[in-house]
């Protein structure tokens, strides 16, 4: 069996397809990945072909103070540009596949290539909130003016989305298909997700909130079993003295003032500090040497030994920093990220900060209230009843799809 898997977006889109790539391969199949090219040498690496899809994305976390908001032109066009680019690509990245994988929704063109083709897709959400339920709202995207709600029923916020959906892309996708000769789409939210996704995160930490709902099929998460040691400077920073607490926001942009806060909010509690530098290139205020700057390194072995994580939220760390036990403080900026800070505080083992960005005073606040033993004692019992085997019960559903 040959597979595709596809995705657009950073880090924490890509490596759960690279934890599912390589289950697959460990049991005898043939993998292919179309991602951004930020991540080709690494999946390489790994032994698994790339096909780069688009621009490099690791210049988008940083934020450029001079530049301009598009037009609604210049977003229509960067909108068609897109799924141009997303039809050439993913058809000769298919070639020969005999299904396709993708994961987050932007995947506009992937389900009409695989209906083109005549082989199976399969949609995969690495969060609840991505697929529509009444018990849940749909992902915050701020900047088309979403707020975090709380209702008793968000049906018609689910509809909503549906339409702006439509708006935003059925033109657009519909247009290609034709090209194919395909019948144009209806919904095309409901189009990528397909009538039967896939849900790739931990039942614990995020379980679907419609046990009747079997149209739902939850894997798990797609992890990454990793033995790569840490850093020689990060193993004598921690050696050194007592857990620090790790500050870290990933891929995505970090709000003004966001180091200094950072490292004033652990010193004021008599702490050491961890502060990942991310795409948006954060960097120490001082040289002091009670704080360290890293790039990437192994989540699964430094989570384990800090005091408690703070970060943005998004599915991938949120599920390491549970699995690692230690305490969280999320501060979620948009997408599902508002989700995970609600989970965290429900399960007892951290808070949700403000979205607003951070100051020194609200994260010296938030990490007193998860820096109790009873919030540490709760974090290092839902760890325990963290799953690993998302990816090999993922992988051989699919085996068992294409016999």
């Amino acid at each position: 069996m040959r597979v595709l898997l596809s995705t657009i977006g950073s880090r924490g889109d890509v490596q759960p397809l690279v934890a599912l790539g390589l289950q697959l391969k460990a049991l005898g199949q043939e993998v292919r990945l179309c991602v951004p090219p930020d991540f080709r040498d690494w999946i390489e690496g790994l032994g698994m072909p790339v096909t780069p899809i688009g621009p490099e994305l690791r210049s988008t976390g940083k934020t450029n103070p001079m530049a301009t908001p598009p037009t609604p032109e210049e977003v229509r066009q960067m909108m068609e540009g897109t799924v141009a680019a997303q039809f050439e690509t993913i058809t000769a990245a298919a070639q020969g596949c005999d299904l396709i994988i993708g994961a987050t929704a932007l995947q506009i063109a992937a389900p009409s290539i695989a209906e083109r083709l005549g082989i199976p897709y399969f949609f995969a959400a690495y969060c609840p909130a991505v697929l529509p339920s009444p018990h849940h709202a749909p992902p915050v995207l701020p900047a088309l003016g979403d707020k975090p709600v709380t209702m008793t029923d968000y049906s018609e916020l689910w509809e909503k989305d549906a339409e702006r959906w439509n708006a935003q892309w059925r033109d657009i996708l519909n247009s290609h298909r034709t090209k194919l000769g395909l019948g144009p789409v209806e919904y095309v939210h409901s189009h990528i997700l397909t009538k039967q996704p896939w849900l790739a995160c931990d039942p614990t930490l995020g379980p679907w909130d419609d046990p009747a709902d079997e149209s739902v099929f939850q894997t798990g998460a797609w992890l990454i079993n990793v033995d790569r040691p840490l850093p020689p400077e990060l193993e004598s920073f921690l050696e050194a003295g007592e857990p620090p607490i790790y500050f870290g926001f990933g891929s995505i942009r970090a709000p003004e003032g966001f180091s200094q806060a950072m490292i004033e909010s652990a010193r004021a509690l008599g702490r050491r500090a961890i502060l990942l530098r991310g795409w948006a290139d954060l960097s120490l205020v001082d040289s002091e040497p009670d704080c360290i700057a890293i790039d990437e390194v192994n989540h699964q072995a430094l989570f384990k030994r800090v005091a408690a994580i703070v970060h943005h939220g998004g599915a991938g760390t949120t599920h390491a920093a549970t699995r690692g036990g230690a305490p969280q403080v999320i501060i979620p900026q948009h997408y599902d990220q508002h989700y995970w800070a609600g989970r965290i505080q429900q399960l007892g083992i951290g808070t949700a900060h403000a979205p607003e960005a951070p100051t020194t005073a609200s994260l010296t606040s938030a990490l007193q209230q998860v820096l109790q033993p009873n919030v540490t004692a709760r974090a290092g019992s839902i760890a325990t009843a963290m799953r690993s085997d998302g990816a090999l019960v993922a992988a051989q559903r699919l085996m068992t799809a294409a016999r």
